[in-house]
């Protein structure tokens, strides 16, 4: 075929024009794009819509937390749904753990799986497809519940108060530049060591050298971790408390003190690849050598929401994942909601996709973690949910959004519940040995969104 055939024509363009032009409305609207842009031009409520704060199940959860400018919302809302439960257990309104704790040894231990992997990978060319992926985002502030367990499990959690806040952990975006400049450097060592059929010995030596110099990045960056502490508070009652010789581990287990192994990740993936009622895991995903592995359970959508509902009824917070920016106006009234702009009428297109072709054809998938706290049931059918986000409180309700339930249909990808909360079915397909997925598969996407 002649390629220069299907090349655009003047007379086609000509046509185009003169459609554009005989269209009454096309000046009108193009003068209110043009000057507004797309999102304000297409804005609009919908009629009959109930955006009202107001649930029929709602957990009273406290202030909101502000994750700033790093990509750690999955980090936020799983410590989040523990510390409602360490609030309301020891009467600590407005507590808050340590998210640059686990930040801290978040990055760390992904740098030790990217050198694994790299090793893992060195007899391949650095145009192979895996290779390609592993360097191109060495590490990242995103995850997934299954790593933040992981980060736990091993190193435990620790007040807030006890290691706060860094310049670096509020805005991560520098750290992230340079730490990744290191990495890749690293790679060219490791990927060379090992095609000259170096010993294991000798280049695990080598990158060990590697971390401690990881180590010293982010200690210098987010603070030295404790591995010791004494924690002094007063309760809501205004008590007097002070807990001396504590642990991370040892916090964790007198505070929290959830089996995590019971905290599973259900997800609502309705393509042809993933049959419902079977588990998934993702190649080369994770941050723990060693740990915890990444591993779905796939329901379909109604199933998926009951998990839900029924850890809501019990008074369990529920950790989510979405693609927060699809068709929402998450920023400033905090709405989840397919209607709050209508952009195919503005420009008279067609943009219905099914939830499959969505994640098949790379438009949507995971892009931020955060909680739901409620749910508005009419007649037991979900309505409208109650969503805590990590955004401080100048996002919709005081930090608080609405999400529609035609919403969560369409972009909600992944929640995590106490296993209690399945059936029994769903309990002995979640306990199988689950199929792997390629890296870059959507399931594998990790929640990031500052």
């Amino acid at each position: 075929m002649n390629k220069l055939s299907n090349s655009i024509s003047k007379e086609q363009i000509d046509r185009y024009a003169k459609h554009y032009n005989d269209q009454n409305k096309s000046k009108v609207l193009e003068r209110a794009v043009t000057k507004n842009g797309i999102l304000a031009a297409s804005e609009g409520l919908r009629g009959g819509a109930d955006y009202s704060p107001v649930f029929s199940i709602d957990l009273k959860t406290g202030a909101v937390a502000n994750q700033k400018q790093s990509g750690r919302c999955w980090m936020f809302a799983a410590l989040n749904t523990m510390r409602h439960h360490l609030s309301d257990e020891f009467k600590l309104k407005d507590f808050e753990l340590s998210q640059n704790y686990t930040f801290f040894w978040d990055k760390f231990e992904k740098a030790n799986w990217f050198y694994e992997n790299i090793i893992t990978t060195a007899d391949k060319p650095t145009s192979d497809r895996k290779v390609s992926w592993l360097l191109n985002e060495p590490q990242g502030d995103g995850g997934q519940w299954d790593m933040l367990c992981a980060i736990i499990d091993k190193y435990g959690i620790v007040p807030e108060s006890v290691y706060p806040e860094t310049y670096n952990s509020n805005k991560s975006n520098e750290f992230n530049t340079l730490f990744n400049e290191k990495l890749r450097k690293d790679a060219v060592e490791l990927r060379e060591l090992v095609n000259a059929k170096t010993s294991e010995e000798q280049i695990q030596s080598r990158k060990e050298k590697m971390l401690e110099e990881v180590y010293r990045m982010a200690s210098y960056s987010f603070g030295e971790p404790p591995t010791t502490f004494d924690w002094e508070y007063r309760d809501d009652d205004q008590n007097y408390h002070r807990e001396a010789g504590l642990t991370p581990k040892s916090f964790y287990e007198k505070f929290v003190g959830w089996d995590l192994e019971n905290y599973v990740s259900i997800i609502n993936a309705p393509t042809d690849d993933k049959p419902f009622n079977h588990t998934y895991t993702i190649e080369m995903l994770g941050n723990v050598v060693g740990g915890r592995q990444v591993k779905h359970l796939n329901l379909n959508m109604h199933d998926f929401k009951q998990a839900a509902i029924n850890q809501l009824k019990a008074g369990h917070s529920v950790w989510f994942g979405c693609d927060v920016g699809q068709h929402s106006e998450p920023r400033k009234r905090g709405l989840l909601d397919l209607g709050v702009y209508d952009e195919e009428s503005l420009f008279d297109i067609d943009l219905s996709m099914s939830k499959a072709e969505r994640l098949d054809y790379s438009e949507s998938l995971m892009t931020h973690a955060m909680v739901i706290t409620g749910v508005d049931l009419v007649d037991g059918e979900p309505k409208k949910w109650k969503v805590e986000n990590s955004w401080g409180e100048k996002v919709g309700t005081k930090g608080y959004m609405v999400m529609t339930d035609e919403w969560m249909s369409e972009y909600c990808y992944q929640v995590v519940v106490d296993k209690q909360f399945l059936t029994e079915d769903q309990r002995k397909a979640q306990a199988e040995e689950p199929t792997k997925l390629l890296p870059w598969d959507p399931m594998g996407a990790l929640a990031y969104k500052d």
